[in-house]
């Protein structure tokens, strides 16, 4: 069993590096770790990119999420049902990583909000009613994606405890039981721990709000984005190109200056013959 958690963990840890705000970024020319809050999530999308983008960036990442925790379910479900929600815990949890540590991003993703969507959705039904509760109120009523961010990863961790002991998992022993709640407590507390600077302006009051309806203030007009890479790209050439030119003239006077050298040298050696003649 040793193997198969580190194996659903892998699988997870692939799925999660699916950076789909990243992607969406350069598909509309700009890396959106440059704006914003510099996260590669959702959130950040719709502040940058506007709700649209961000909208199919948390479809992205919520497909990613429940298609490695379906793919888990699929592969072992029947072979280990007495372990599968054990399995798609740690399945989860290589989500997680993935997207919040992706390698080939020099490990700088996203937050994990996302993703915590598609597990919901593909871990338990009982957990998507409470979830939805506990993301949307307090979205709704403040517009802090953040506070409602954790109010959700805190509220199903509590909701995981309480249904894993009222034998809501069907088969699942007390140490597989156990073992689930230490894997979604340190998701929780990794949660909280990438969000500490949200957290910080949420009590100074000086969190950023999200809406969906209004442009954000981090809005980017991404034809001005583009025409100001324009400018340095031929900024760039222009620089380039005097460069080159002038290494050019450079090489080609030192070349002439050789040439007269050579020129005064030769005839300076035939007078010198010529008066010793």
């Amino acid at each position: 069993m040793i193997g198969l958690r580190f194996l659903c963990l892998a699988i997870g840890y692939v799925f999660g590096m699916f950076q789909t705000a990243y992607i969406l970024g350069r598909i509309k020319g700009i890396d959106i770790r440059n704006y914003g809050s510099g996260n590669s999530g959702t959130t950040n999308a719709i502040r940058v990119l506007g709700t649209k983008a961000g909208l199919i960036v948390f479809i992205g990442d919520l497909l990613k999420s429940l298609l490695a925790l379906l793919l888990v379910g699929a592969l072992f479900g029947k072979s280990h049902p007495e372990a599968i929600y054990l399995l798609k815990s740690w399945t989860f949890a290589g989500v997680v990583l993935g997207h919040d540590y992706p390698f080939y991003m020099h490990f700088k993703g996203g937050k994990g909000v996302a993703v915590m969507a598609g597990f919901v959705f593909g871990y338990h039904w009982s957990f998507l009613p409470i979830a939805l509760v506990e993301f949307f109120v307090p979205y709704l009523t403040t517009h802090f994606v953040s506070l409602g961010s954790l109010m959700t990863y805190a509220g199903t961790f509590a909701l995981m405890v309480v249904e894993g002991q009222q034998g809501i998992f069907t088969g699942t022993s007390q140490l597989a039981l156990i073992e689930m709640y230490v894997i979604q407590f340190l998701l929780t507390f990794m949660a909280f721990y990438r969000h500490k600077e949200n957290i910080g302006r949420l009590s100074r009051g000086e969190e950023r709000q999200t809406f969906l309806f209004k442009k954000n203030t981090e809005h980017l007009d991404l034809n001005s984005v583009k025409k100001e890479a324009g400018k340095a790209e031929s900024a760039k050439n222009s620089a380039k190109n005097s460069a080159e030119n002038s290494a050019d003239n450079g090489a080609e006077n030192s070349a002439k200056n050789s040439a007269d050298s050579g020129a005064d040298k030769g005839t300076e050696n035939g007078a010198e013959d010529s008066a010793e003649r």
